[in-house]
């Protein structure tokens, strides 16, 4: 991701799987773009997730600026699915740093040793999320188990229900955890059932198409296609599914600076794609 002030700082920020001692973990990295645009220079770590585990699945770790410059990033359950309940962990967590990767004061567990990073809880596997240019928000998209993929507004404290509530089931069948609402736990803003394996989301400005403004986009991976979900102020109210199978798993989705959408796919050789109005 490259960061806000990115035409001075030529700052850029990765998030990667870093092996531990036969183990894994998400970890944040920045680093400077140098003049010529040819290297990475200066890569320091900023955030290591706490603990590693012997899993390989589940990583979340898509990272967001906020406007006060504070990073979000989402960390997956690992398969670990009961540890995304406590907060003493990173596992199954929104959190949120300064960009010199220190705690921010206002991090609803600042002074809590092992919880300081952690800005929400009980979340399966974020594989995408995105700034609302409007109001300023976070808006995520985790994967669900077989059906129950969430968009979720992540806010402070609070929790999100993997693996106590879900709208999806094991995929052996079986029941997940306690049904789909319990006190406590937050509802998604959309959920899909069956799933479509999200992937990465971007919320639009309406620049090109003025219809779209404030509906969100998601990538698929099982139906090959860019999910518009369609907006009224915070309340999603209808899908319209784009491109259905026409250019293979979409990876990710962004907006481009002049307000054309661009998409990533892992077909053949995979490839890069920008749409435009007709």
């Amino acid at each position: 991701m490259a960061a806000r002030n990115f035409s001075t700082s030529r700052e850029v920020f990765l998030s990667y799987s870093e092996p531990v001692n036969g183990k894994s973990r998400t970890a944040v990295a920045v680093a400077r773009l140098d003049e010529q645009g040819d290297r990475l220079e200066n890569l320091r770590v900023i955030f290591r997730q706490a603990p590693a585990e012997s899993t390989s699945h589940h990583y979340g770790s898509r990272i967001v600026e906020a406007e006060d410059g504070n990073l979000w990033i989402t960390l997956g359950d690992r398969g670990k699915a009961n540890k995304a309940q406590n907060i003493n962990n990173n596992i199954g967590k929104v959190i949120r740093i300064a960009r010199d990767g220190t705690t921010p004061g206002d991090n609803p567990w600042s002074n809590k040793p092992g919880a300081a990073e952690n800005w929400s809880y009980g979340h399966r596997n974020p594989q995408g999320a995105a700034l609302d240019p409007q109001t300023g928000a976070l808006w995520t998209v985790e994967h669900g188990a077989k059906g129950g993929d969430e968009i979720n507004r992540p806010e402070a404290g609070k929790n999100y229900g993997w693996p106590i509530i879900s709208y999806g089931t094991h995929y052996t069948g079986l029941k997940i955890g306690e049904g789909t609402h319990k006190p406590g736990m937050q509802q998604p803003d959309h959920y899909w059932d069956p799933s479509i394996a999200p992937s990465g989301m971007m919320i639009y400005s309406g620049r090109l198409w003025p219809e779209w403004k404030g509906d969100i986009f998601v990538g698929a991976l099982k139906y090959q296609l860019i999910s518009r979900l369609k907006r009224d102020n915070d309340s999603i109210t209808a899908e319209e599914r784009i491109l259905k199978g026409a250019y293979g798993r979409i990876r990710d989705v962004r907006e481009g600076p002049e307000g054309a959408i661009w998409f990533l796919t892992d077909a053949g050789d995979g490839g890069l794609y920008r749409m435009t109005p007709e």
